[in-house]
């Protein structure tokens, strides 16, 4: 059996390949994070027209659990990462047995299922919304917590995929065949005062790099604009928190905490073990980048300064809806020179799909948000697409 690699006392440094599983757009800023910094680079990715893979130096087109791909992988990079919390636990099994894997796999596996990262929230005494796991008929009898509430399958659900509200006990059976039967989580709607999310790298060495904490609002289950710092009561709290999960997890990397602000108290929604949509804003109004972070905590370097160059920044989400009935104005939106157009190179737009997002800067958070709102709405016009 081949022997897990021992940790080097020195970092990965450039010339070095950088390795990541996925090749969305998470990917593909952590590519151009590499590149930039001087890293060869190779995705993994089965979609032959990912974002990520267009970026990378090698992008190997296979399924992530492919053996071959896996062995080149793991003989070709110094340290692999990952964009999204479903790789395979295999995959990242298998490349930990030849090379440097971070973050390791047991954080990736409990933020993979909403079982164990809630079991994992509790033992570690981080509050969570009250929940109910169903995995058999038997489990819709009586469930423990309040309506109304949430079913959301405990696998492979993001952007409000896999979810399904339910008013009450006599509902959540068709809820959970409307879902496939499938192991779920239920929890219960709490009247939360606002959504906020916090960013933070942390490195081999344990030091914590922490970005401002955001404010979110969604939008049928996506986020549709993130704006910091936010200062309202309880964000005060967040840094701690998210640090107090990431030290529990022994997490290398970029990870995110999403909460519910709760009369004036933190409940954790979701961990992501990986840079976040709302951490997207990092690009144009932070001192380093949470993707320059998420490169600098895997390959073992000193974190960056992770505060804003500004007073405020904004960033709204751009879904494929904003292409109907026609492609959008982007003149219109770049003749405000606070604004920053983000295009992820995905080829088709699709109701509900993330094509990219802008960011603006302004003096706080409020006309931050305003102004990217107003933007992004003027986008909207009709006219020909050109390519």
């Amino acid at each position: 059996m081949s022997r897990v690699p021992d940790l080097p006392a020195a970092p990965v440094l450039p010339p070095a390949t950088v390795g990541i599983l996925g090749g969305g757009q998470l990917g593909r800023y952590f590519v151009m994070a590499a590149r930039t910094m001087g890293y060869r680079t190779v995705v993994l990715e089965p979609d032959q027209f990912s974002p990520a893979g267009a970026a990378a130096d090698v992008h190997l087109t296979a399924p992530y659990d492919d053996a071959s791909a896996l062995a080149t992988m793991a003989a070709e990079c110094a340290v692999v990462t990952t964009e999204f919390e479903n790789a395979p636990a295999s995959a990242m099994t298998a490349l930990a047995r030849q090379t440097l894997v971070r973050p390791g796999a047991r954080a990736i596996e409990i933020t993979q299922d909403r079982r164990s990262e809630k079991r994992f929230l509790e033992s570690v005494g981080v509050p969570v919304a009250p929940y109910t796991v169903i995995e058999t008929e038997d489990d819709l009898v009586a469930p423990t917590q309040a309506f109304p509430a949430i079913l959301k399958t405990a696998r492979l659900g993001y952007d409000g995929l896999g979810q399904v509200s339910v008013a009450g006990p006599a509902a959540l059976a068709s809820a959970w065949d409307r879902l496939g039967r499938v192991a779920c989580v239920l929890e219960q709607r709490l009247a939360f005062e606002r959504e906020v999310s916090v960013v933070l790298a942390r490195g081999v060495d344990g030091s914590l790099a922490v970005y401002p904490v955001a404010t979110n609002v969604h939008v049928d289950g996506i986020l549709d604009l993130t704006t910091v710092p936010d200062t309202g009561v309880g964000s005060d709290l967040a840094p701690a928190l998210a640090g107090r999960i990431a030290a529990a997890l022994d997490f290398v990397g970029v990870l995110a905490v999403e909460c519910f602000v709760v009369d004036g108290r933190l409940v954790v929604n979701e961990i992501a073990p990986r840079p976040h949509n709302s951490g997207h804003w990092t690009l144009d109004a932070a001192m380093t980048s949470q993707f320059e972070q998420q490169v600098r905590a895997v390959c073992g370097l000193p974190l960056g300064n992770a505060g804003l160059t500004g007073g405020a920044a904004a960033m709204a989400n751009l879904l494929g809806d904003l292409w109907q009935p026609d492609h959008p104005d982007w003149v219109a939106v770049l003749a405000d020179d606070c604004v920053h157009l983000h295009l992820y190179g995905k080829r088709e737009p699709r109701p509900g799909r993330k094509m990219g997002h802008l960011t603006v800067t302004a003096e706080n958070a409020d006309e931050a948000g305003a102004r990217v709102l107003e933007q992004r709405a003027r986008a909207r016009s009709v006219r020909p697409a050109r390519h």
